[in-house]
C-alpha cells in the first residue's frame, strides 16, 4: 500500500495532465492505483500524439473510391489492405469468412399507368465536381435488400411515414390498403418498419421516397452547393424484419460458415412478403401530385410543390422487382494484441467497413477512425506497452444488410465470447460536432471521465464541458421534453451525464442484446451535413471533405475518446464499473412504466367518456367526416408489483458495492491474486446475468431484458421491454408476467454484485 504523501505527490504531478481546456481537475482514473493511473496516462499521451489527421483523410479517400457493397471488388480489397495494415502494426491479425443470403437486383420497373403514364427513372444523376459519384461502374442500382420479388399493380395510398398511428389515421378518413400499393416517406422511424405495417394492413407493395423536408432542399442547399439529399439521391438500405433476428437470414444462432444447416428463404420471418422499393423524391412527385382522394393531414404534409392527397387513385402503380438470391462471402478482419496479465479477458473494438456504394461517411468515416487506434496502439507496443487484457479489433463486414459480419462472428466463437468478453466498443459514423455515446449503464462513469479529459477541437473545451452546455440550452427552450430538462438538469449540477440506452442500427447490437456483453456507441456528428446523402451515391469523399469533417480534427477527436475508453478498460487494475448508475437509470425505467400504467388507464377512460358524448361528431366539420377513434377495451387491474422490491434490493446493491470499491481505490486497489481473479471473474460476467433465455415474446432472439429495439420502433430501443412493449400493446397478463422474469434477472444481478460486494469487503473490512 502507497503512503498518502506519495499518492499526493503522483496527483499533483498528473493534474496538468487531467486539466481540460480551463474545465478544472478531474479525479483519479477508476479502477487504477495510483502507479497505474500515471502509467496510464503516459501511454494516452503517447497515443494521442501518434494520431495523424492526414492518414486519416488519405485512408477515407483511398477506402471510398469504388462501389464498397457487400460482394463487391472493393470490399474485399479494403478488407485484404487492412489485414495487412493491422499486421505491419504488429497485430495478431486474420480474416474471418462467412457465407450468407444477399440478394441484388436483377430488374426493377416502376410506373404509374393511370391516371397519366410515368416511368420511374431509379437511377441517381452523378454530380458535377464529385469525380467519386461518377465512378459507378460495379455499383448496384438503388433497392432495398431483404424485399420479396414480386409484379404488382394497384391503386396508389399515401400513408405518411407508415407508422402504426398512421394507418390508425388513416382508418379515420375511411381509406383501406387491402390490395392497394403504399407510398411512405422516409422519417420519424426505420424504413424496415414500413413495408412490415404496409403487409400487415394488407398492402401488396410499398414504395418508400426521400422528401425533401427530412432530409433535401427543406434544410438546406442540396448537393453540390450545399450538404442536402439532390432531387435524385436515393436512400438505400435493408428491409429485412431485425425484430426478429439479425445476421444472415438462413442461419439464426449458428455462424454462417459454408456448411452450415441453413434455412430456405420461405422459412426465414424476418425475409419480407412483399416488393419494397425505394426512390427519390424526383421520382414520387408525379406519383404523389396523381393522388385524389381527402387532402392529407397537416402533419403529413412534406416540402413538395403540391397538395398532398391520400388517394385511393385515381393514380395506379405497376412495380416489378426479380432478384438474385445468392449466397455471398462477407470479409470480418479480427486483429488481437493478447494480454500480459488478463490474457482471457477481451476488450473488444468494432466498426463495419461495407457501405451501399461508396461508403464514405457511413460506415468509413468510423472505420479509418479504428484503424488510426490501431496503428496507434502498434506505436506504444513498439516503444514496450502492452495491454493487461487482450485486445480484440474487427472491421465486420455486412452490417448494412442486417448487421451480419459482427452477428456471424459472435455465434461462430459464442462459447469463447460468454467466458472472456468484457465490453464492446463501437462506432459506425463520424463527423463534426457534440459526442453522442449510448451504451451499458455500468460505464457510464468511465464515459464521463474519458470525455473530461479530451478537447473539442473547435472550442478548446473539454468534450464533456461543451456537452454540458448544449444539454443545458436544450433544456431552456420552452418545448423542450421532460427527458431534455432532466439532462439539462444534470449537467447544472455537475453530475455524471448520462448514457443513451441502446436499441439497434449497428454492430453492437449481437454483443447486449443477445450475449449480454456490456457495450457502447461512440461518435460525434450534428453539425455536419452528410445525412441528406445517407446510404446514397453522393455518400463521397469528396462530399465528407466539405461537410463532414473538413479538417478532419473530429475524426481524431473520435479516435482520441474511444482510444482512451479502450485503453482504460485495457489496462485499469480492476474492471471500472460504477453500478449505481445502473441501478438508478433502472429506478427511472421502473417509474417510467408505471406512470405509462396509468396513462393508458387515464386515456382509455378519456376515450370512453369523449365517445359517450358523441364529442368527436360534435367536434368535426360536417362536410369532411373524420371518424372518431375505436373505442378501447376495458383495462383490468395489471399487477407490476414485482418490480419495486427487485428495484429496492438493486439499489442498496449497487450502492454497497460502489462503497466497498470506493474502500478498495483508498486502499490502492490491493488484494491477493486469488481475490483478484475472482472478482474479475464475477465482473466480466455481470452483465449476463440481465439476460433471460427465453428472451422477449414472439422474438426469442432478443434476452437482455433492461435494453431492446423496440416490435415497432426500429432502431429506438424500449428499456424494460417485455413489460413496456405489453403494455403498449394492450396485453396485461404478459405485462405481469414479464414484470416477474425482470424481477428474477435483477435479483440474479444483485447475488452477482453481493458476492462481489462480499469479496471486497473482506479484503478490506
Amino acid at each position: 500500500m502507497y503512503c498518502k504523501s506519495l499518492i499526493f505527490f503522483i496527483f499533483i504531478t498528473l493534474a496538468p495532465m487531467l486539466g481540460c481546456g480551463g474545465d478544472g481537475v478531474l479525479p483519479p482514473l477508476r479502477g487504477f492505483s495510483a502507479v497505474g493511473s500515471a502509467r496510464e496516462l503516459r501511454a494516452e499521451k503517447q497515443f494521442d500524439a501518434a494520431l495523424d489527421p492526414q492518414q486519416l483523410r488519405a485512408w477515407l479517400k483511398s477506402m471510398s473510391s469504388a462501389p464498397n457493397h457487400v460482394g463487391s471488388a472493393h470490399d474485399q480489397a479494403n478488407a485484404n489492405f487492412m489485414l495487412e495494415e493491422f499486421k505491419s502494426w504488429g497485430w495478431d491479425a486474420h480474416i474471418e469468412t462467412f457465407y450468407v443470403l444477399y440478394p441484388t437486383p436483377r430488374s426493377m420497373t416502376l410506373e404509374m399507368i393511370a391516371p397519366t403514364s410515368f416511368k420511374a427513372t431509379l437511377r441517381e444523376v452523378p454530380i458535377a465536381g464529385d469525380t467519386t459519384s461518377q465512378q459507378t461502374a460495379g455499383a448496384l442500382p438503388p433497392y432495398n435488400v431483404f424485399g420479396a420479388d414480386g409484379d404488382v399493380t394497384g391503386d396508389l395510398v399515401y400513408v405518411n411515414y407508415g407508422m402504426p398511428d398512421d394507418y390508425k389515421e388513416l382508418a379515420r378518413y375511411g381509406v383501406d390498403v387491402k390490395g392497394k400499393i403504399v407510398i411512405v416517406r422516409y422519417g420519424d422511424n426505420w424504413r424496415g418498419l414500413k413495408p412490415k405495417l404496409a403487409y400487415e394492413h394488407g398492402a401488396v407493395g410499398c414504395i418508400i421516397y426521400s422528401d425533401p423536408r427530412e432530409d433535401g432542399y427543406f434544410k438546406g442547399d442540396v448537393y453540390p452547393q450545399g450538404g442536402w439529399r439532390p432531387a435524385s439521391g436515393v436512400q438505400r438500405g435493408s428491409v429485412m424484419d431485425q425484430a426478429f433476428y439479425p445476421g444472415d437470414p438462413l442461419t439464426p444462432g449458428v455462424g454462417a460458415s459454408r456448411n452450415a444447416k441453413r434455412l430456405a428463404a420461405t422459412a426465414a420471418p424476418n425475409i419480407l412478403k412483399i416488393p419494397v422499393m425505394p426512390i427519390s423524391y424526383a421520382d414520387a412527385q408525379p406519383l404523389l401530385a396523381a393522388l385524389a382522394g381527402r387532402v392529407a393531414p397537416e402533419a403529413w404534409r412534406g416540402a413538395l410543390p403540391i397538395t398532398y392527397h391520400l388517394g385511393p387513385g385515381p393514380a395506379k402503380v405497376h412495380m416489378a422487382i426479380a432478384s438474385n438470391w445468392t449466397q455471398t462471402a462477407i470479409y470480418d478482419v479480427v486483429a488481437k494484441i493478447r494480454g500480459s496479465v488478463f490474457p482471457d479477458e477481451w476488450v473488444i473494438r468494432g466498426n463495419h467497413h461495407d457501405g451501399w456504394v461508396f461508403g464514405a461517411m457511413d460506415p468509413l468515416s468510423g472505420n479509418v477512425v479504428l484503424l488510426q487506434e490501431a496503428k496507434a496502439i502498434g506505436a506504444l507496443m513498439k516503444a514496450g506497452w502492452r495491454p493487461q487484457r487482450t485486445l480484440v479489433y474487427a472491421s465486420w463486414d455486412a452490417e448494412e444488410p442486417g448487421l451480419m459480419g459482427s452477428t456471424e462472428w459472435t455465434e461462430a466463437h459464442a462459447a469463447e465470447l460468454q467466458r472472456k468478453a468484457v465490453v464492446y466498443v463501437n462506432t459506425d459514423t463520424n463527423a463534426r460536432g457534440f459526442l453522442s455515446a449510448g451504451g451499458s449503464h455500468s460505464l457510464q462513469r468511465l464515459m464521463n471521465e474519458v470525455t473530461a479529459g479530451v478537447l473539442d477541437p473547435e472550442t478548446h473545451v473539454s468534450v464533456q464541458t461543451r456537452l454540458r452546455a448544449k444539454f443545458r440550452v436544450d433544456g431552456y427552450n420552452k418545448a423542450a421534453t421532460e427527458e431534455i430538462k432532466q439532462r439539462a438538469a444534470l449537467a447544472a449540477a455537475g453530475a455524471d451525464l448520462p448514457l443513451d440506452a441502446l436499441g439497434a442500427g449497428s454492430d453492437f447490437g449481437a454483443f447486449l442484446e443477445h450475449w449480454g456483453v456490456p457495450a457502447l456507441n461512440i461518435e460525434y456528428g450534428g453539425e455536419d451535413d452528410d445525412h441528406g446523402v445517407y446510404h446514397s451515391a453522393f455518400d463521397t469523399f469528396e462530399h465528407y471533405a466539405r461537410f463532414g469533417d473538413p479538417d478532419f480534427s473530429y475524426e481524431v477527436l473520435a479516435a482520441e475518446t474511444v482510444g482512451h475508453v479502450v485503453l482504460r478498460l485495457a489496462d485499469a487494475d480492476v474492471l471500472p464499473l460504477q453500478l449505481s448508475a445502473f441501478a438508478e437509470t433502472v429506478s427511472r425505467y421502473v417509474q417510467e412504466v408505471h406512470q405509462l400504467l396509468a396513462d393508458e388507464r387515464a386515456h382509455a377512460q378519456a376515450l370512453a367518456s369523449l365517445a359517450d358524448a358523441n364529442a368527436f361528431a360534435l367536434a368535426a366539420d360536417p362536410t369532411r367526416i373524420v371518424a372518431p377513434p375505436e373505442r378501447e377495451a376495458v383495462m383490468p387491474d395489471v399487477n407490476l408489483a414485482r418490480l419495486d422490491p427487485a428495484l429496492e434490493r438493486l439499489m442498496s446493491s449497487a450502492k454497497a458495492y460502489d462503497d466497498a470499491f470506493a474502500r478498495l481505490a483508498a486502499a490502492d486497489y490491493q488484494l491477493s491474486g486469488a481475490q483478484h481473479a475472482q472478482l474479475e471473474g464475477l465482473l466480466r460476467t455481470l452483465e449476463q446475468r440481465l439476460t433471460e433465455a427465453q428472451g422477449l415474446p414472439r422474438r426469442p432472439w432478443f434476452r437482455h431484458m433492461i435494453y431492446a429495439p423496440g416490435l415497432y420502433t426500429g432502431y429506438e430501443v424500449k428499456t424494460l421491454p417485455g413489460v413496456r412493449e405489453a403494455i403498449e400493446q394492450r396485453r396485461w397478463l404478459e405485462a405481469e408476467q414479464y414484470a416477474g422474469i425482470i424481477a428474477n434477472v435483477l435479483g440474479a444481478y444483485c447475488d452477482q454484485v453481493d458476492r462481489a460486494t462480499t469479496l471486497l469487503n473482506r479484503a478490506h473490512p
